[in-house]
């Protein structure tokens, strides 16, 4: 049995991430991001070097988040530990949306309040991401805890001669903003067809988008608060520049999401914040200066969609695999590239994890410290390169396998450095690859049939041997022969 002593504990990433690289400041490999802004891959340069400010769009938290959703968390945490490897200071702000029409229909469906919905739906999200390997952020607001910003932001906007009121809605008036669709390249004709909103009667331009909408305040089922244009409610796109103006200050270093938000919710929020009194209207960057985008999951070839009854459910895949596996597979693909979620990728991520192990639990005897050595430099530069994971991942294997030959703690310090960014192969070896698993009873049933079996071999009574392997592996137990004795995992 392997002792604490024997194997590096789990340890949160964002407290011990940056003593990684202390050593390896002056040589520290430059970080290129693709800035969907300006639309080229580009140094990251932050606006403060002692603290770099990141915001990522949250779940909208009425339903289970899908494999999409997850790649947006994982891709976004693996960022976060490749800055906190670099820089003294990080804050990752992601938000949660917990006020939204769909949450209203699914609030009046179920008959379930509101407010317990949003509740249950932001835990599970947590749990599901916590499976997937995935840190919470530093701070993760809720919209509904920042209403009164959102008024005066609105308030603001107003006065400034970018909003108006009309017929209960208070709308950002796009024609305003002469810079808007610079984030996303589209031009006007495309901004009217893909803004997905209704071109109401109040509107002055059709492009117009809501900052505030009326509620029924006799209605206990639509939720509502007081403000200057009635009883009503937050648009969405106004959420994410309040909480990410409270949290991060303007400007700050990174935006990001999936890339269905560009158009038109971050196309919205740059709008939004760039007109106020923190912003500049003729500077796109004066809310945030680098913005990265992940590219969409599709599932065996076809986009996710009720219609095709594709979607996929981080909770569901949880439940029958194991978060490594599932993590890796999401970093499978170059984060700005398709990802396509298949049977056939999932077993390759499997099969990839298990041999990692392998070569670790060739080496669980080598005792290594908790202050690990240098991120491989040939690793972090695959990160630095856009967060390049298929590379960083062949890295990976490659020194997994490096250790298992040099046997060496320098060479096990090293590996984990490198898993320890990626968050990967974190659990002690033996009892990821399952051996010695099951609840007591199989544990002890399991224990006297391979004892028999050994009975057996000195005896020579090969055939008993043989019968006892196969009554193991029907129950779905392999064993191993090994100069130490036999051992068993679950299959």
């Amino acid at each position: 049995m392997v002792g604490l002593s024997l194997y590096l504990p789990y340890f949160p990433v964002k407290r011990n991430i940056n003593r990684f690289l202390k050593d390896s400041k002056d040589k520290m490999t430059t970080l290129k991001l693709h800035n969907s802004l300006t639309r080229k891959k580009e140094d990251f340069v932050p606006i403060d070097p002692e603290h770099v400010r990141i915001y990522a769009c949250g779940p909208t938290v009425y339903s289970f988040a899908h494999i999409g959703n997850a790649r947006m968390a994982v891709i976004f945490d693996v960022l976060a530990n490749v800055l906190r490897a670099q820089y003294p200071k990080v804050t990752y702000v992601s938000n949660i949306t917990d006020i939204d029409d769909k949450i209203i229909a699914a609030s009046r469906q179920t008959s379930e309040p509101l407010k317990q919905i949003t509740r249950k739906f932001t835990e599970i999200y947590n749990s599901d991401m916590r499976s997937l390997g995935v840190s919470r952020p530093d701070i993760q607001p809720r919209a509904t805890d920042h209403i009164d910003q959102m008024i005066a932001m609105i308030k603001e906007l107003i006065e400034s001669g970018h909003a108006y009121e009309a017929d209960k809605h208070v709308l950002f008036h796009v024609p305003s903003f002469e810079k808007y669709g610079g984030l996303s390249g589209r031009n006007r004709d495309e901004q009217i067809a893909g803004a997905r909103v209704e071109i109401a009667s109040y509107k002055k331009d059709p492009a117009d988008f809501v900052l505030w909408k009326p509620s029924d305040e006799d209605d206990e089922d639509e939720p509502g608060w007081h403000s200057p244009w009635g009883y009503g409610r937050p648009g969405w796109h106004i959420e994410c520049s309040a909480m990410a103006q409270e949290h991060l200050g303007l400007p700050f270093d990174i935006h990001g999401g999936g890339a269905d938000l560009k158009f038109p919710h971050h196309e919205n929020e740059i709008a939004q914040s760039c007109c106020t009194a923190h912003g500049d209207e003729n500077d796109l960057a004066s809310f945030a200066k680098y913005w990265v985008h992940n590219g969409f999951v599709t599932v065996e070839g076809e986009k996710m969609s009720k219609s095709l009854g594709n979607v996929t459910l981080a909770h569901d895949l949880i439940s029958h695999h194991k978060g490594e596996t599932l993590r890796l597979n999401l970093l499978s693909a170059h984060y700005r590239q398709p990802l396509d979620w298949t049977a056939e990728s999932i077993e390759h991520a499997k099969n990839t994890m298990e041999g990692i192990y392998q070569n670790l639990r060739e080496i669980e005897d080598i005792e290594i410290s908790e202050d690990l050595p240098p991120v491989p430099e040939k690793f972090m530069k695959a990160l630095c390169d856009d967060l390049n994971t298929p590379k960083a991942i062949s890295e990976l294997v490659a020194l997994a396998k490096k250790a298992a030959n040099d046997k060496t703690p320098e060479s096990k310090g090293a590996f984990m450095a490198a898993a320890k960014l990626l968050n990967v192969a974190q659990e002690e070896p033996s009892r990821w690859l399952g051996y010695g698993k099951g609840n007591l009873r199989e544990r002890e049933l399991i224990n006297a049939l391979v004892e028999e079996r050994s009975i057996a071999r000195l005896r020579k009574n090969f055939k008993r041997s043989d019968q006892i392997r196969d009554e193991l592996l029907e129950m779905g137990i392999v064993i191993e022969d090994t100069p130490e004795g036999t051992i068993w995992k679950k299959v």
